[in-house]
């Protein structure tokens, strides 16, 4: 082969699309990669710490110290509508590895060239749970989770999750953001074309496990709306308003269960509460004002 037909070769692979799908990312060698270069290390670790500080440790703490946070239900008659499917258990728990295999698939494949948006990735995932933590901290919400240890992930949740973080959503809005930031990154690296299948994919992937918090019972209608504002307020440019309505309106958009007419009132009542919260946020001094005035309007546990 010429050195002219290699170049030729070359430019064919740099403009064809890439078919390899995220999902098949290694976690671990991902955690590998990226702990392995000292440029995202030290953002891998604060990302980390932030996830335990800001959710594990805070909702234990407060567990065991009960009162010094009021706790809030927040439930919604729609949640009846939804039926619980224990076999969605797999997808509800892919949150974490969702966004991890997406900054292992940007890594393997691009290299230096993706080191510095893969470490505002890092910095951005850990700031989520921070952003969140202040509305936990000022209030807990929780949802009426039905006992079920037929499958022992189940086990799992029971064990280690208080169930008192509900209100925003952090596995929405980690999973928002993953599809979101990830657009942002291809866009940017002029790679949108190459990589459509893969946003198209996380952007699914995000509607499943969106869905699945509420298969399994870990969450309610209003907590996805919640989430969704949070998402806006935390960054308008990467989940604006249009892009929110555009992520709720798919929601059991394709699923058998719930049927159709109950679809239809679910993603009604996601996208009329989003609006209030958006609504409410525009004239707010800080930006939790509208969830925290929303879990005063609710029952207390």
């Amino acid at each position: 082969m010429t050195v002219h037909t290699r170049l030729e070769q070359t430019s064919v692979d740099n403009t064809s699309a890439i078919t390899a799908a995220i999902a098949d990312e290694s976690v671990p060698r991902t955690f590998i990669r990226v702990l392995g270069k000292p440029y995202m290390r030290a953002t891998a670790l604060r990302c980390v710490a932030s996830i335990i500080r800001n959710f594990f440790l805070l909702q234990y703490r407060l567990s065991f110290l009960p009162g010094r946070v009021p706790v809030t239900r927040v439930d919604h008659p729609l949640d009846s509508r939804i039926p619980f499917l224990p076999r969605k258990i797999s997808t509800y728990l892919d949150f974490v590895a969702f966004w991890i295999r997406s900054i292992g698939f940007l890594v393997r494949n691009y290299g230096r060239k993706v080191y510095e948006p893969a470490r505002n990735f890092l910095e951005i995932m850990g700031e989520l749970y921070a952003y969140a933590a202040e509305v936990y901290r000022k209030n807990l919400s929780t949802t009426d989770r039905p006992f079920y240890i037929g499958r022992p992930r189940f086990i799992l949740i029971h064990a280690l999750d208080p169930h008192l973080m509900c209100i925003p959503s952090l596995h929405v809005m980690v999973v928002i953001c993953t599809y979101t930031l990830f657009r942002k990154i291809i866009v940017n690296l002029g790679e949108e074309k190459r990589l459509a299948s893969q946003a198209e994919e996380l952007r699914k992937g995000a509607l499943d496990i969106t869905e699945a918090v509420l298969y399994v019972k870990q969450h309610s209608v209003n907590c996805i709306s919640a989430a969704m504002y949070a998402m806006t307020r935390y960054n308008p440019l990467l989940f604006p308003v249009s892009e929110a309505e555009r992520f709720a309106s798919c929601i059991f958009r394709e699923a058998k269960n719930p049927n159709e007419e109950d679809g239809d009132l679910i993603r009604e009542h996601i996208l009329s509460l989003y609006r209030r919260f958006i609504s409410e946020g525009d004239s707010a001094v800080d930006w939790k004002e509208p969830l925290l005035n929303f879990l005063k309007e609710q029952p207390k546990v």
